[in-house]
């Protein structure tokens, strides 16, 4: 009987540790390398950087003001406002998108003027939210790299 417990337990310890429990982790969807290329362009003509610095901004001095924070902290925040630390966030929400409709929407941005004059981003409530996450992420320096 003593065998056959021990011959349980020695099985049980080569099998619960092959046994995944957790969840398993999916890659977030991207776009192809072409597409990539064609979303940078996008990015460029509909002025997303400029939007997103600019909401990371309004977040910041709202609530600077708020919590009456000083200038050297308003600053220190706001150094460390970085697209890149986004852009993932807009090629996620562009990768279901074939090249050709991720052309005909270039051309689009690049001939309505609106786009260059105006502070709007075309986005998808995945995107608001991500960009609101990150902002508010931004206002709680979790982005201040230390010198």
């Amino acid at each position: 009987m003593k065998n056959l417990e021990k011959h349980l337990f020695l099985i049980l310890l080569t099998i619960i540790p092959s046994l995944n429990f957790g969840q398993t982790s999916s890659k977030v969807p991207m776009p192809t390398q072409q597409n990539t290329i064609i979303i940078n362009k996008i990015i460029e003509a509909a002025n997303y950087k400029t939007y997103f610095i600019d909401y990371c901004l309004t977040k910041i001095n709202e609530t600077a003001a708020k919590e009456k924070w000083n200038d050297q902290k308003t600053m220190e925040i706001t150094e460390n406002i970085d697209f890149k630390n986004f852009k993932d966030a807009v090629y996620n929400m562009f990768a279901f998108h074939n090249e050709i409709e991720l052309e005909t929407l270039l051309k689009a941005y690049q001939k309505e003027t609106i786009y260059q004059t105006s502070n709007i981003m075309i986005t998808n409530k995945a995107l608001s939210t991500n960009l609101d996450i990150y902002a508010r992420d931004v206002v709680k320096g979790k982005y201040i790299i230390v010198k």
